[in-house]
């Protein structure tokens, strides 16, 4: 049914929020609009961020 798969997105969404939250806050990284957009498929808003928060991004991509 498309309401239990709609359903299914949205929480797969919020909680992909919230992994990437404790996951960019272990490397001190906040993005400070990271959140779920709401539409249909849903989308992850990472937002704009300072050069800071974008360098501090960079950096711990690049430990990956």
């Amino acid at each position: 049914m498309a309401i239990d798969h709609d359903l299914e997105q949205d929480e797969e969404a919020r909680g992909l929020v919230n992994e990437l939250r404790i996951l960019l806050g272990s490397h001190d990284v906040k993005l400070p609009s990271l959140g779920r957009d709401y539409g249909s498929p849903p989308l992850i808003t990472l937002g704009n961020c300072n050069l800071a928060t974008a360098r501090a991004l960079a950096a711990a991509l690049r430990r990956v």
